[in-house]
């Protein structure tokens, strides 16, 4: 029995991204929109809209706890296993709100009756560049977050696009500069999404290319570079790839995030501590936000590969160090107003001197670390 088809829509511009789902919903029979509002999440209660060509259907729910997560496990998930079970559903948009980027949506998909055809995130090319570089939190912005959610704006843009399959831009006035500038970042964050206007959108997920993300969660150790991002300067937009196999030093890695976070758009990737040898640690970064987290072990502190991932596997033998094994740094960075020689000059000075690395892994482990404690 096939799945049901599954389009999610997603962006900052509420009312733009709302067109973008009903002109999806009439384009094919038998589809309909799931919308769960939650501008009042803090308060407990969430708005869903089912809508359909039969009609609205409008419910206000009331949460144990008001947060995004409570929302996906008490209704959102179980209210799309019945669509796709029930009589006359062909396919689901499930457009989202504002403040929710698609892939941990996605993640939480992945075990229901349907198939994720594609996710398409209208961008307004006049101010998604301005939002996708600031550091002004959600709930500043005046979009309705939990009492704790601290994310930003920025985290939430760089996001919705970055997981996108199309991309729909809308925001016709921006002027030409804003508009190239905004076209150079998504290129490289983006590379493989279609672009179309609102009028075209209902073709937006048409002839997408082979290996298309549809809704596909990246793990930590997969590639990051995917698709063919341009590598030359363009608007003074640059993607720069920082890769070596030397450990950080804690303190002066910590020290350089601070040039990481300026005139830059987007750092994502792997890299690893001398202080902490045996674990992958993850950056990810959006205009003024940060988050640092855990990939998991590197290969080359287990012995026994046998449950790991062939992709995973044959890339570290391919690259395996004598000394090292799999562990390397490898970050790409998005900048649109900072210089790529001075970032990678950064990073570069933060990895451990030749004096350091012939002090050990019993030296490394009594290094301070202030980003420990950072997840």
């Amino acid at each position: 029995m096939s799945r049901v088809g599954l389009v999610v829509v997603a962006g900052l511009q509420r009312r733009q991204a709302a067109a973008v789902a009903t002109r999806l919903m009439h384009a094919e029979a038998g589809s309909v929109v799931v919308h769960h509002d939650l501008r009042d999440i803090a308060k407990g209660f969430v708005v869903r809209r089912q809508k359909s060509a039969a009609g609205d259907h409008v419910v206000q729910l009331e949460l144990a706890h008001g947060c995004v997560s409570c929302t996906l496990r008490e209704d959102l998930l179980p209210l799309l296993a019945k669509l796709a079970e029930s009589d006359g559903v062909r396919r689901i948009v499930l457009h989202l709100d504002p403040t929710i980027e698609p892939e941990p949506v996605c993640w939480a998909l992945r075990k229901l009756p349907v198939q994720v055809a594609g996710v398409v995130t209208v961008v307004d090319v006049g101010t998604w560049l301005t939002d996708a570089t600031g550091d002004e939190e959600l709930a500043e912005r005046g979009f309705g977050v939990a009492e704790g959610d601290d994310r930003t704006v920025a985290q939430v843009a760089v996001g919705q696009a970055e997981f996108a399959d199309a991309l729909v831009l809308t925001g016709a006035g921006a002027d030409a500069w804003t508009a190239a500038r905004t076209s150079a970042v998504l290129s490289r964050i983006a590379p493989r999404a279609n672009r179309v206007s609102p009028a075209d959108a209902v073709h937006a997920l048409r002839g997408l290319p082979q290996g298309a993300r549809r809704g596909k969660v990246d793990r930590w150790f997969d590639p990051l570079l995917c698709g063919q991002p341009p590598l030359e300067s363009d608007c003074g937009v640059s993607l720069t790839v920082f890769a070596d196999r030397r450990p950080f030093h804690p303190h002066r890695l910590h020290d350089a995030i601070g040039v990481l976070l300026e005139g830059v758009v987007r750092v994502r990737g792997r890299f690893w501590l001398a202080s902490q040898p045996g674990l992958a640690l993850w950056f990810e970064s959006a205009g003024g936000a940060l988050r640092i987290g855990q990939g998991g072990p590197w290969l080359a502190t287990m012995d026994d590969w046998r449950d790991e991932c062939p992709q995973r596997t044959v890339k570290a033998s391919l690259e395996w160090h004598p000394r090292f094994g799999d562990r390397a740094q490898e970050l790409t960075i998005v900048a649109h107003q900072a210089i790529p020689d001075e970032l990678t000059a950064a990073l570069a000075a933060a990895l451990l001197t030749d004096e350091e690395l012939a002090e050990g892994e019993e030296a490394w482990l009594r290094y301070p670390d202030p980003l420990v404690a950072i997840e």
